[in-house]
């Protein structure tokens, strides 16, 4: 273990903003640069792929990913959640193999689906349904769905089908070429959780665990090798005791150096609940002490921010909350701050102005009303 002493947690909390929220650059290069961005079928205001670039982005608007989505170095895939992933870290996961496997009835079954993908050269789900009339089946949330949009799904995880667009959000589906495989799965999983490290640091051993289980989403078949990666990542990766925790960051990065260029001090930023700033809840908590949840799934009763509150953050500190939407071309947000009022430091209004009149732009609104 790479030991890396007198390390204050403000120290930390600077370098992980300083190094996710860096300056605004071209949607291909902010892709490159992220790895991996985190999708979610929610629009509160936008999607949080949106959301997620909108931050990093130069002049981006709500949309502009899917609709420049087959021109980009980027695939839909699974990683450590579902999203958009480079194509050097899907290389990695594929040929997958999941869990579960299929009965010869539902083999043959999607075997259909794929030699009319196939035939076809790219398919809409309806489009499949309707060739192959395969029928519904109950879904994982007590709902119904159409098997052959099923098989889909299954396919496209299994490699075998790639997302060559989306049609008013739909995926349109294509077949895949064949992967090559990798030489050696131990230094696959190792950078695939190098890759992990990058987007998240710093990162508290915990999390580092908690994240490496999340990759078995990603790289099924490779399972086996979580605890021998866990224990090459401790031994290889730089880390230092703060807080009485244990925090780790990528090989080759000086976090008192990159702390000190975080330069947001006067900037107030609304960010995506998946966002790499707010994905990790307990870094979360020790960074800003007080705990963020994502209510969308939770009952309206039970809500204490609101459906699809979005983390206020000025300068360093997360002081709040903000729920937006738009309606009739109106931007309407209502803000919400873990001190029960906003702050009154001087440019925090404007601040918060600004960062309004920026997300309007984004989301296409023409007027702002804030409450």
């Amino acid at each position: 273990m790479n030991s890396c002493p007198c390390l204050e947690l403000e120290t930390l909390r600077r370098y992980a903003l300083a190094r996710s929220l860096f300056a605004p650059t071209t949607l291909p290069q902010a892709l490159a640069r992220l790895g991996f961005v985190q999708a979610d079928p929610l629009r509160a205001p936008a999607r949080a792929q949106d959301l997620i670039l909108y931050q990093r982005v130069r002049h981006y608007r709500a949309g502009q990913l899917e609709q420049h989505y087959p021109r980009l170095a980027v695939a839909e895939d699974f990683f450590v959640n579902y999203g958009f992933v480079v194509p050097q870290l899907q290389a990695l996961m594929h040929p997958r193999q999941p869990r579960k496997v299929w009965s010869a009835e539902h083999a043959a079954l999607a075997q259909e689906v794929l030699a009319h993908v196939q035939h076809a050269g790219s398919a809409h789900p309806k489009d499949v349904d309707a060739a192959l009339q395969h029928g519904r089946v109950s879904n994982w949330f007590g709902g119904s769905s159409r098997l052959s949009t099923e098989l889909l799904d299954a396919l496209h995880y299994r490699g075998a089908l790639r997302v060559v667009r989306r049609d008013a959000g739909t995926r349109v589906y294509a077949p895949a070429p064949p992967w090559p495989g990798v030489a050696e799965p131990q230094q696959a999983m190792d950078q695939l959780l190098d890759a992990v490290v990058a987007l998240y640091a710093p990162l508290t051993r915990r999390s580092l665990g908690q994240l490496l289980s999340h990759l078995g989403g990603g790289a099924p078949q490779w399972e086996h090798l979580r605890s021998a990666t866990l224990k090459r990542a401790l031994q290889r990766l730089p880390s230092a005791e703060v807080a009485g925790q244990q925090w780790f960051w990528p090989v080759g990065e000086a976090p008192r150096a990159l702390a000190r260029r975080w330069r947001g001090a006067q900037r107030v930023r609304l960010l995506a609940p998946f966002d790499p700033v707010v994905w990790d809840r307990q870094r979360f908590e020790l960074f800003w002490g007080w705990a963020y949840r994502f209510e969308a799934y939770t009952p309206a009763a039970q809500r204490q921010r609101g459906h699809y509150a979005l983390p206020l953050l000025w300068g360093e500190e997360v002081i709040g909350w903000g729920n937006l939407r738009v309606q009739d071309g109106r931007l309407h947000a209502q803000l919400g701050y873990v001190s029960g009022q906003a702050p009154r430091t001087p440019g925090y209004a404007a601040a918060l102005q600004q960062e309004l009149a920026g997300m309007a732009v984004f989301l296409g609104a023409t007027s702002i009303a804030t409450c």
